[in-house]
């Protein structure tokens, strides 16, 4: 009975969520990047499971396609559009591995490792020092962070692989190196793309609640101004009902660069921008739970994708859960009004 090789199991995995992406919608760079896991895994199944030998000087250079392209998806999804120059100038990574594997074949063997570990370091500081995520959804809390920080060490613990596969060869015993490349590249592939494959990776959607907000510094008359001016145009216009909105959207519409809005929205409110404009959500929901609209309704049709989230954020702002607010059970006794979203979350 022929059996499948375990890299072979991983491409097909990540084959079906590059798939998934595309059919649904997702980022090109999203969806280039989990085709990329899984041509890697196709081409170590070959190697390792069907002795085509003659395909193993493309795996170094294949591999190294992945780091650049999680460097631009982490980009391209939460941060900043990617232009095709920007996508254009990663390639010399690749192009350099290509390089070294004709001309110096020997230093491929730390160049990979390398490769791996830099674009780890470099995607764990880019979300240490990024603060704010412009293009991820408001409701999407910490989980793109955290997913994408999941996905910086993935990269590292790939180096530290690539060096305990190359030791394995120096020190004469190859078995275990064929063992390390069939497990750890496996499992480090399909963690990568399971990661970026979950929608929370590039903010489409979460569970937890927004980041809160530090201690509001001392607030200025243009602090003041600002957050008066976002009030008075989401009155106008109610983009907080919107579920795909975006600081970066939120902050262009006022014309205001977002980390400009993030700090004035939190030095006068002691909310995030996050924070505030859940505010505005569950005040549109109570009014139309009070108007007799059914809780899942009145959830969806303030903003909210899920349920949990939806919840969550009633409860702290009114202090009771949507169902007794449809009751009509709450008294001033024990029940947190609900605060005016122009003066804090």
């Amino acid at each position: 009975m022929p059996m499948l090789p375990i890299p072979a199991f991983a491409a097909l995995v990540l084959a079906h969520l590059a798939a998934r992406t595309l059919l649904s919608g997702g980022r090109p760079l999203l969806v280039a990047f989990l085709t990329a896991c899984a041509v890697q895994s196709l081409l170590v199944a070959l190697v390792l499971g069907y002795d085509t030998a003659w395909l193993q000087p493309v795996l170094p250079v294949s591999a190294t396609v992945i780091p650049p392209l999680a460097w631009i998806t982490l980009q391209d999804a939460l941060i900043s559009r990617i232009s095709l120059r920007q996508v254009g100038f990663q390639g010399a990574t690749p192009a350099f591995t290509l390089f070294c594997r004709i001309f110096a074949p020997e230093t491929t063997d730390f160049v990979v490792p390398l490769v791996f570990a830099g674009y780890g370091v470099a995607i764990l500081y880019l979300l240490r020092s990024s603060g704010d995520m412009p293009l991820a959804r408001l409701d999407a809390g910490r989980v793109p962070k955290v997913l994408w920080q999941v996905l910086g060490w993935a990269l590292i613990a790939s180096a530290l692989s690539d060096v305990l596969i190359a030791f394995a060869f120096m020190t004469g015993n190859e078995h275990w190196a064929g063992w390390l490349i069939t497990f750890s590249s496996s499992l480090i592939l399909v963690l990568l793309g399971l990661l970026s494959g979950n929608p929370s990776a590039s903010g489409v959607t979460g569970e937890d609640s927004a980041d809160p907000a530090p201690p509001p510094k001392e607030t200025s008359k243009e602090d003041i101004e600002i957050v008066e001016a976002l009030e008075a145009f989401l009155k106008r216009e109610p983009m907080h009902l919107d579920p795909n909105l975006t600081l970066s959207r939120l902050a262009r519409r006022l014309h205001l660069p977002e980390k400009r809005l993030s700090m004035a929205v939190n030095r006068s409110t002691g909310a995030n921008v996050s924070r505030y404009v859940n505010t505005w959500r569950v005040r549109h929901a109570c009014k139309l739970i009070e108007e007799g609209a059914a809780v899942t309704d009145a959830m969806l049709d303030s903003g909210f994708n899920t349920k949990s989230n939806f919840n969550r954020e009633f409860l702290r702002e009114t202090g009771i859960p949507p169902s007794q607010w449809k009751q009509g059970m709450q008294s001033s006794s024990n029940v947190t009004r609900i605060p005016d979203a122009s003066k804090g979350a």
